[in-house]
């Protein structure tokens, strides 16, 4: 960073203050950083991280098999190249996230093991007062920013979501959360349950069946999957023509968001089509005696929960193989040996593996106040989805749920920039969304309509997320093709954003 982004330290020493602070130091906190450094060099920030590592979510994965469930071209940032193959395993992410760390130095900016209890916002400062804890030390520690930026992810990464079942206690065997997977699990030659059909789930199976002696996906409904070779033939193509990394990465990643943006179309206006397109590939490896209605084919229509890319089909040549199968069914109860269904049907298992979805976190689970008093989150409205009314100088990143999540992290980038910029083009400190006189009586609605999108984690959580508004820019955008050209459009004078 050049001197002149080197302010001189408040008078308080005991309390650093910086333009920016950044919460997180994941694929949002990393991007977030390069932004600043590009687009805003003068402005000296910090990014303060819980964990003693970088990458958020793919530090905390911890289980077997841990993978992308959507390409690396798109869940990659836009400046930096992806070079493998379109799904990666968690060690080549980090890996890629760990050279643009080093490609930029953004170490220096990082302070590992550092977990924010609380954010007050002061009115009279016009800064943000933050309060955390070093990890390692128990120490407790103060900063001030103007400007909070938080990039900490939408879920709690410290437990899993499980259920409560009947007779869980009577289970004589281990249950493993994947979120919180532990180091000693031993599941070579045991029968393993493995409750759920996500993301998650179609990851686990197939990279523990090998070494299982038998391992079943329990389901109440069936899931979609999207099925691929995991290659790029574009991407190939244009390597052969020695064309740049750099060219083929940006031609590739616009040709595989044009593909998902057609999908999406397709699966809006012709849903019937775009479920039996998407059973075809399983019906092809599973065989017509497989009863793909019962296990695959899900009564929502295809894109109102997230799809996962299944390369090569694993966790369908698994099952085909024998040494996996998938129950659709309830669950009775668990019993000493493994689990009773309540079609009267039981499941021997020695290990149970509940991958069922995560707990969303409200702003991080951070104690939050403006000017004393305690924020309500759900009480606020949100401008585009990443500003919330009534909460200086702050803006929450909150990617996609039909695309990559980094894609809406690149634009925000660009977002927050251009608004750092504006302000002291406009020589004010403190920006605050606000509704106008017009917005007043305008229809709010959930974060995210239910018929539109509706997984278990966002359904448990919308009583405590912001609202939206039925117009702009009060509308969180779940769309990236609207919102690439939306976000730079936006005009930040149209009085919806109260400058001081």
């Amino acid at each position: 960073m050049s001197e002149t982004a080197i302010r001189e330290a408040p008078v308080d020493q005991s309390v650093e203050h910086f333009d920016v602070l950044i919460v997180g130091a994941g694929i949002s906190g990393i991007g977030a950083a390069h932004h600043l450094l590009e687009q805003c060099p003068e402005k000296r920030f910090v990014i303060l991280e819980t964990y003693a590592g970088f990458g958020g979510t793919w530090l905390t994965h911890k289980y077997p098999g841990a993978r992308s469930d959507s390409d690396l071209y798109t869940y990659g940032y836009r400046f930096k190249p992806w070079t493998g193959a379109p799904i990666a395993v968690k060690d080549e992410i980090m890996s890629y996230l760990g050279e643009v760390i080093d490609d930029e130095n953004l170490d220096q900016y990082i302070r590992y093991q550092h977990t924010i209890t609380a954010a007050r916002w002061s009115g009279s400062e016009k800064r943000w007062k933050i309060e955390a804890t070093r990890v390692d030390t128990g120490e407790q520690l103060r900063f001030s920013a103007n400007f909070l930026w938080m990039c900490q992810g939408y879920y709690r990464h410290s437990v899993g979501h499980t259920p409560e079942w009947k007779d869980m206690d009577k289970f004589k065997g281990r249950i493993v959360h994947p979120q919180t997977w532990p180091d000693d699990l031993d599941y070579m030659g045991k029968n393993v349950v493995v409750i759920g059909s996500g993301a998650t789930a179609a990851t686990l199976i197939p990279a523990m069946a090998p070494d299982c002696a038998h391992i079943t996906m329990l389901q109440r409904s069936p899931t979609f999957f999207i099925i691929g070779q995991n290659v790029n033939e574009v991407a190939d193509m244009l390597r052969d023509l020695e064309i740049s990394e750099e060219w083929i990465h940006e031609i590739v990643r616009r040709k595989l968001i044009a593909d998902l943006g057609m999908l999406n179309q397709v699966a809006l206006d012709y849903p019937e089509f775009a479920r039996e397109e998407l059973l075809k590939p399983i019906r092809e490896i599973l065989g017509d005696d497989f009863d793909i209605d019962k296990h695959f084919n899900p009564k929502y229509r295809p894109w109102q929960q997230r799809i996962a890319f299944v390369p090569d089909g694993d966790l369908f040549h698994g099952i085909k193989s024998g040494k996996a199968s998938v129950v659709t069914d309830e669950i009775d109860s668990f019993t000493e040996n493994g689990i009773m269904l309540k079609s009267g049907a039981t499941l021997e298992a020695d290990i149970i593996i509940t991958a069922t979805g995560f707990d969303m976190n409200v702003l991080g689970d951070i104690e939050f106040s403006v000017d004393e008093k305690p924020l309500d989150y759900a009480g606020t409205i949100t401008y585009r989805g990443l500003m919330f009314t009534g909460v200086p100088n702050l803006v929450e990143v909150f990617g996609y749920f039909r695309a990559s999540w980094t894609l809406r992290v690149d634009i925000i980038g660009d977002f927050v920039c251009r608004l750092l910029k504006h302000m002291d083009e406009l020589g004010v400190s403190v920006v605050t969304p606000s509704l106008r006189e017009e917005d007043e009586r305008m229809t709010l609605l959930p974060w995210i309509d239910p018929e539109d999108f509706n997984p278990g984690y966002l359904q448990r959580s919308l009583d405590v997320l912001p609202k939206q508004g039925d117009k702009d820019p009060w509308r969180h955008s779940p769309n990236y093709q609207l919102e690439k050209k939306a976000l730079p459009a936006a005009d930040l004078d149209d009085g919806t954003l109260k400058y001081s």
